[in-house]
């Protein structure tokens, strides 16, 4: 039983230390900061590496006025609970920062940031901007005057509910959400360039779970937090059992005709250079794709897809993946699996080449994932890489079939997520752990024998003396 225990608790253990994730808001008055879907795997959590790759760039890209509301707790359910779409809702306690979002030129939303991950966000904006931060507040401000071609780091403490016992939650949130407007409007009025984001270093222990239970309205459904920011691109948060809209175009396919070989397709595809991202997604599959397929190939065993593209950061641009069809005796099948992906700019003599680990498929199926890119999946082949650490490759809700094509239409797909994640291990294994008491418990009754032997009560009594 012991044993046991201490099993329960180490599955429990990720659990719990998922519950230690913060959102964060990321916006800028400059545009193409960031790709459209940045982070498109459904419940993704943003690890400290991800998002150094994610703010990196575009902190050195983007303006030297960088603004940070480091609110003391910050929860998605803030937002699911006191929200609301902007222009439709008037009792939101977020209008000054929806407008921002709606205004902004470019946006970045997170969902889910590992803890750790964002109380390293001062450090980090602090090493990127070679500047340490200045704590301000609306009426300091408008005192400074900011000049868009020097570093600033301006660091604005917002408090949350408990700091305030008098206050309700969406007072406070209210409160703030004021505060992030007198701040904008200050940068506004003196006309310069900025970056801001909204994180915190602690989640917020919420209530709306309870108060969900309580009423019929879903009010921590992650999808209204694609509400409350509706005008930022790409899918938020978790969306289980839950259908993407159907494609607007027809998977690419090769060679083109009746019969292909060879199938892809992808709902946003981009590449970054250096920070700087281009969306390749309609020259690839809209109606005027100017993509080239002629040097791809394909065999029984073999297939290369070969992406070129004429004018892609002033220059040519080849995207090359390499897929296998080997012989597995352990599974008695064949299996389908993506190599490496490599990527060439004009006449370059050394590719920058990515391997990919864990993409592979029974041969029968087709391989779909929500998200591929240098961020998960494809690492570079050598390390460390000087060239591979310029280059970015983001495929979001990503279809691939390379053999056993069959007509124009993909084969079942076979996703990338597996099935027994954390959350249905902490559901498998305690409900195994309470079959097995009572199993042990049944057992136990099972094993009761009547006694075969009892006193005689027409025999003679006991007598006991008593003495006095």
């Amino acid at each position: 039983m012991a044993a046991a225990l201490v099993l329960l608790l180490a599955v429990l253990a990720p659990g719990a230390a998922r519950a230690d994730q913060v959102p964060l808001l990321a916006w800028s008055s400059r545009s193409k900061l960031w790709p459209p879907a940045t982070i498109g795997s459904e419940g993704h959590v943003v690890t400290e590496p991800q998002l150094q790759a994610l703010l990196g760039p575009a902190l050195d890209q983007g303006p030297h006025n960088v603004l940070l509301f480091l609110q003391e707790k910050l929860s998605v359910e803030d937002f699911t609970a006191y929200g609301g779409v902007y222009g439709n809702k008037p009792d939101s306690a977020f209008p000054n920062l929806e407008g921002a979002l709606s205004d902004a030129g470019s946006a970045l939303v997170l969902p889910a940031v590992a803890g750790e991950a964002a109380g390293a966000v001062p450090l980090l904006l602090r090493e990127h901007l070679g500047a340490g931060p200045l704590h301000v507040d609306p009426p300091t401000l408008r005192q400074l005057r900011l000049n868009a071609s020097v570093p600033a780091l301006l660091l604005v403490r917002l408090p949350y509910a408990t700091g305030s016992s008098l206050m309700a939650p969406k007072e406070v949130l209210t409160g703030n959400d004021e505060v992030i407007g007198q701040v904008l409007s200050a940068l506004k009025e003196e006309d310069v360039p900025y970056m801001a984001l909204l994180t915190a270093p602690r989640p917020s222990r919420h209530e709306c779970w309870e108060r969900t239970q309580a009423s019929s309205s879903a009010c921590c459904l992650p999808q209204v937090l694609r509400e409350v920011l509706g005008t930022v691109p790409g899918p938020l948060g978790r969306q289980l059992l839950e259908t993407g809209p159907e494609p607007v175009y027809p998977p690419l396919q090769f060679p083109s005709g009746a019969f292909p070989l060879l199938l892809f397709w992808a709902r946003n595809l981009s590449v970054a250079r250096d920070g700087v991202w281009r969306d390749l997604t309609d020259a690839t599959f809209g109606s005027h794709a100017t993509v080239n397929l002629s040097r791809s190939s394909w065999g029984p065993t073999e297939a290369r897809l070969v992406l070129s593209y004429k004018e892609v950061f002033n220059s040519s641009l080849t995207i090359t993946s390499h897929m296998t069809n080997k012989w597995f005796p352990v599974s008695g099948r064949n299996w389908s699996s993506l190599e490496w992906v490599e990527m060439v700019e004009g006449g370059a003599a050394a590719p920058v080449t990515f391997n990919a680990s864990g993409v592979s498929v029974p041969a029968l199926y087709s391989w779909r994932c929500g998200l591929l890119g240098t961020m998960g999946l494809l690492t570079p082949r050598t390390r460390p890489d000087p060239a591979a650490a310029h280059w970015q490759l983001l495929l979001h809700d990503i279809q691939l079939q390379a053999f056993n094509v069959t007509g124009r239409r993909f084969s079942y797909a076979s996703d990338c997520a597996g099935f027994f994640s954390a959350p249905v291990w902490m559901g498998l294994l305690p409900g195994a752990l309470l079959a097995a008491v009572l199993a042990y418990g049944l057992h136990m009754l099972l094993g009761l024998r009547a006694m075969d032997r009892f006193d005689d009560p027409k025999g003679p009594s006991i007598a006991v003396p008593q003495t006095e």
